[in-house]
């Protein structure tokens, strides 16, 4: 029997208690949603900042915003070696590690003078969140039996909107009144209260064996041949690329409207419909998985639509924002949910390359984005969610036996 397997029968692992709880550990999972906050608040927090970085640093706007860019290379070069070179250690050592990774990056970052140095603390903590991605979903899902885990993933994922919604408008907020570095520091608080709260709350789990020079490679080769990873990890890219590129200029398109002064407003909208969205996702992911990636990519379609077609009117922009956040809420559990159950015993590696497609997507968005904005205008940012969800709502429907079932566990 599998250490999956195991796990899912309520067995000991070799760390796992013999009976698994019978609700969730909310405790513990909360301490995986702060971490997940934590990574993602870590990355998108220049976003507000940019002004005041670039002028302490010596730098332009452009150059500032490369510390985005920088975070997003850490992850995607380092996700998949790191998962594979530290799968044999201990889980919350792993987790720890990871959080004090953040702690010293953003330290660094808020009190360095020099741009070459935040660059290099930027790029260091992008891997600490490659590793954090890739462990994070595994982790939580190991809490609870199988019919708990979308669940389980779902409060762990709460950390993303979040971070986004309520992160970075408070992030900017305290950088304007008392300066960028004291947010980056106020981040560097919350990661030391985290380490203690995983060290009280959050169960270890052992490692799993390492594999190594060519038997690693054909891990991740093997795993893109097990049926449903491969459109997973298409529905990723395209889903994440399309979200990005819509909201990393979120504030650039709501000023062409004349509403730039309501960004906060609007991105506080987003973060309640997306929370609305994760808790209806962790009721019905174990019977509904396929039906709710399809609502969700047809929610941000319709959502790219109506900012396309009927922006004139401020209410009708509040009405798509909510759309666009019931529709992207969930996606993060149900690809993380799809990936590992897609991928059985290869699901360490598909996760991993999960997590680097998420962050190529991520960067490719905001490049994309700008080129978009320079060549058409702001329209055509909500334009490209539409067109690029039409090729995730027919790999999902195509994907109907392996990727992505009606019901987790079958067709």
């Amino acid at each position: 029997m599998s250490l999956t397997e195991l796990n899912r029968a309520g067995l000991p692992d070799g760390g796992a208690d013999a009976s698994q709880p019978r609700k969730l550990p909310l405790a513990a999972l909360l301490a995986l949603a702060t971490a997940v906050f934590v990574t993602s608040l870590t990355e998108t927090l220049p976003a507000g900042l940019l002004p005041a970085m670039s002028g302490d640093l010596g730098v332009g706007e452009s150059a500032a915003g490369q510390t985005v860019t920088v975070y997003a290379l850490g992850t995607v070069l380092t996700a998949i070696p790191l998962s594979a070179a530290t799968a044999r250690r201990r889980r919350r050592e792993l987790l720890l590690t990871t959080v004090l990774g953040f702690a010293v990056a953003n330290t660094v970052t808020a009190l360095s003078p020099y741009y070459p140095l935040t660059m290099v603390a930027r790029f260091a903590a992008g891997v600490a969140a490659g590793l954090a991605w890739a462990l994070l979903a595994g982790y939580a899902r190991r809490m609870v039996p199988a019919h708990l885990e979308g669940r389980a993933i779902a409060v762990a994922m709460a950390g993303i909107p979040v971070a986004l919604s309520l992160g970075v408008p408070a992030g900017t907020f305290v950088g304007k009144v008392v300066g960028w570095q004291v947010a980056f520091l106020v981040m560097t608080g919350l990661t030391v209260v985290l380490v203690g709260w995983i060290v009280a709350a959050v169960p270890d789990y052992p490692g799993q064996p390492a594999k190594r020079g060519a038997e690693g490679a054909s891990s991740l080769l093997g795993a893109l041949k097990v049926p449903g990873i491969a459109p997973v990890l298409l529905v990723t890219l395209m889903f994440v690329l399309a979200h990005t590129i819509l909201y990393t200029y979120i504030a650039t398109f709501l000023d062409g409207l004349g509403m730039g002064g309501q960004t906060d407003v609007v991105l506080l909208v987003f973060g309640g419909a997306s929370l609305l969205s994760i808790w209806g996702v962790g009721v019905l992911i174990n019977r509904r998985l396929r039906a709710l990636m399809v609502a969700g990519t047809l929610l941000v379609a319709v959502a790219g639509a109506v900012l396309a077609l009927l922006s004139g009117a401020p209410g009708l922009v509040y009405v798509a924002v909510v759309l666009w956040g019931l529709g992207w809420g969930g996606a993060p559990t149900l690809l993380q949910t799809a990936a590992g159950d897609a991928g059985g015993e290869q699901a360490d590696a598909a996760q991993a390359m999960l997590v680097t497609l998420w962050n190529v997507a991520m960067a490719g968005g905001g490049v994309a984005g700008g080129v978009l904005l320079d060549a058409l205008g702001t329209m055509a940012l909500p334009w490209s969610a539409v067109g690029l969800m039409v090729p995730v709502v027919v790999v999902v429907l195509v994907a109907r036996t392996h990727g992505f079932p009606a019901r987790r566990g079958g067709s």
